[in-house]
């Protein structure tokens, strides 16, 4: 970050004198050509612009997506984007898939677990479960008009327009919105993805303006990619880039700009299409397996409930709200009560101990786990983090980090399991 907010000395009087004070109501910053400036790169919020001696450059702006607007205008804006979105099914209405849907909601509930990869045979309802997470999803604070979702309180996921008016001690406008759901096709492009220059006003107004892209909406939320497997390479590096960084580094048309990208990775696959390659399956901090439901008697209770979903999806819906309600209560009861969730130095040890003998690479499983076990105390309601905590989420944490062979399958948790039980014992 230091990179981008550099300044040259011998040219930051030349550079400030020529930027026009911003208006309050206006998010567009701009920096004006210098005839006769000495080469080089200068930086501004984020920017950096490589000019010429002697050449006049362009007039710099970044135009925010999203624009200032009222807390009631927001929350008319919202009442009308949920009565206008397709019906989605009710988190509470899936039968079954218990392992993904508990890891779906430790996430939730403390989102630096790093995200979950859910992997199984196809028409197992994987993407369906993960869309029906929208409902359940809390409520955050965000500075209004902002197209990163910057967090008013956290320096580290804050735009830079948002950190240059924390600085200059301007008072931040925020509302309460719900947590994102960015959802990334196969077919997206590396611009979208990350972020583009708007060439069509560098030509008509002589301005480079920055479109902000999908991991731009994702901060702070969730970035779900269906068939993740199947991901492009250079997106597949994209990600890889912003999961370890937390910040996107946009290069284009002579301009760098950064800007937050810390969100939930969320992926789904059928192995049958392809393995994930080791670097991106090691950002995931869980992993879930899905089996196609064997028992004939469930299998009959899915096609009822989904055949009555499809027939009437908002009587369906409004069948689920008590429990929809109640699950929202106790994911937003767990969220707050979360730091004070204890796990005993001597389980945090054995924990590591688990580790350490199956030869996990790193330490990103111990981390995994420990906040694991701590989001599941949590959302059982206790204060202290149990044994039973950590038999539970053990092997979704390390199952995937145990392979070294490329061509290998992913262990089913047996081997993390019979180890669990040889330490804890």
């Amino acid at each position: 970050m230091a990179g981008f907010l550099a300044t040259s000395s011998s040219s930051a009087a030349a550079i400030w004198a020529s930027i026009s004070s911003p208006s309050s109501k206006s998010l567009v910053h701009s920096l004006s050509p210098t005839p006769g400036q000495s080469g080089g790169r200068k930086f501004y919020k984020g920017i950096a612009v490589t000019g010429k001696k002697g050449r006049s450059r362009f007039r710099i702006s970044i135009t925010n997506v999203a624009t200032e607007i009222s807390p009631a205008q927001e929350k008319a804006r919202k009442i009308a984007s949920m009565k206008s979105q397709r019906p989605v099914y009710p988190f509470s209405a899936i039968v079954g898939q218990d392992e993904m849907k508990l890891c779906l909601l430790l996430n939730v509930i403390d989102p630096k677990i790093g995200g979950v990869m859910i992997m199984g045979d196809r028409g197992t309802g994987k993407s369906t479960t993960v869309r029906s997470l929208v409902d359940l999803l809390p409520e955050i604070t965000v500075v209004s008009g902002d197209p990163f979702n910057s967090d008013p309180e956290d320096p580290e996921s804050m735009g830079m327009e948002v950190r240059e008016k924390v600085v200059r001690g301007e008072e931040l406008p925020v509302i309460m919105t719900k947590i994102t759901m960015v959802d990334l096709p196969l077919g997206a492009t590396e611009d979208r993805v990350c972020g583009t220059i708007d060439i069509e006003k560098a030509l008509t107004e002589g301005v480079k303006a920055f479109e902000p892209g999908l991991l731009a909406k994702a901060n702070r939320g969730i970035l779900y990619v269906d068939e993740v497997n199947l991901l492009d390479d250079h997106l597949v590096d994209v990600l890889l880039d912003s999961a370890a960084s937390g910040w996107n580094t946009v290069e284009r048309e002579g301009i760098s700009i950064s800007h937050p990208a810390r969100f939930i990775l969320i992926g789904s696959g059928n192995p049958e299409e392809g393995e994930l390659r080791p670097q991106l399956l090691d950002r995931f901090g869980m992993h879930a397996q899905v089996g196609t439901v064997r028992d004939a008697e469930l299998r009959v209770k899915i096609v009822e409930e989904r055949a009555r979903f499809d027939r009437n999806p908002k009587e369906f819906r409004e069948s689920y709200n008590a429990e929809q309600e109640k699950l929202q209560q106790q994911i937003a009861s767990a969220r707050s009560s979360l730091p004070s969730v204890n796990i005993d130095h001597e389980l945090r040890v054995k924990i590591s101990k688990v580790c350490a003998e199956l030869n996990v690479d790193g330490l990103r499983g111990d981390i995994v786990t420990n906040r694991a076990a701590k989001a599941l105390a949590a959302l059982k309601g206790r204060g202290e983090v149990t044994t039973e905590d950590i038999a539970t989420v053990i092997p979704n944490c390390l199952r995937h980090r145990l392979r070294k062979d490329p061509l290998e399958s992913i262990d089913s948790g047996l081997l993390v399991i019979e180890k669990f039980y040889e330490v804890f014992a």
